[in-house]
């Protein structure tokens, strides 16, 4: 089972990539899964433009993360929630990976997470983030995860600190895995390991 993983965030401090970091340590200390993690700061691109697609075409670090995502069997992603919907930089890479043909995303799995100072914990912008995944024919897991107060919730390596968020998180995780599992298989010997 390939994952990959990222933040619809670009700030270096972000407790959306915490956040997202955190469900990629716990991919692989309970389920013996290895994610690749992807920093959208490192595959910048512009804000989506026909007049540019039309001119210079599609953006190579689009291309790029087309072809790591259409690789993958599913997507985990937290994002921010920006005025009580998707972030920005977000709905701009969907926007663009909507030009790709084939799309990379149609078929995948995806696990939506989002963290904030919010006592809501950014939900409004996850039932948002939703949408525009699902148009595209992505397989979004019904549980989402949402931790509030996110400023307090980590701890200075990063660990998810907040009890009640911190099992959310590992029991929607699990219910993720098991439910990609039945569509892309984990190999016997991963299984093994992880019981």
């Amino acid at each position: 089972m390939k994952i990959i993983a990222f933040a619809g965030a670009l700030r270096a401090g972000s407790v959306s990539k915490l956040l997202v970091q955190e469900a990629v340590r716990l991919l692989g200390a309970q389920h013996n899964l290895s994610a690749d993690y992807l920093d959208l700061k490192d595959h910048a691109f512009p804000i989506f433009d026909s007049d540019i697609e039309q001119t210079i075409g599609i953006p190579q670090s689009i291309a790029q993360l087309g072809a790591q995502i259409g690789r993958a069997d599913a997507l985990i992603i937290a994002s921010p929630e920006y005025n009580g919907g998707i972030s920005s930089v977000l709905k701009t890479l969907v926007d663009w990976l909507s030009r790709l043909k084939p799309n990379p995303l149609s078929g995948k799995f995806l696990l939506l997470l989002s963290a904030s100072p919010s006592g809501s914990g950014g939900m409004t912008g996850l039932w948002h983030t939703r949408v525009p995944f699902e148009a595209l024919g992505v397989h979004v897991f019904p549980h989402m995860v949402a931790v509030p107060r996110a400023e307090t919730a980590f701890d200075a390596k990063g660990r998810l600190t907040d009890v009640k968020a911190a099992q959310k998180l590992e029991t929607v995780l699990h219910a993720f895995v098991r439910h990609v599992g039945k569509h892309h298989p984990i190999a016997p010997a991963m299984e093994d390991a992880a019981s």
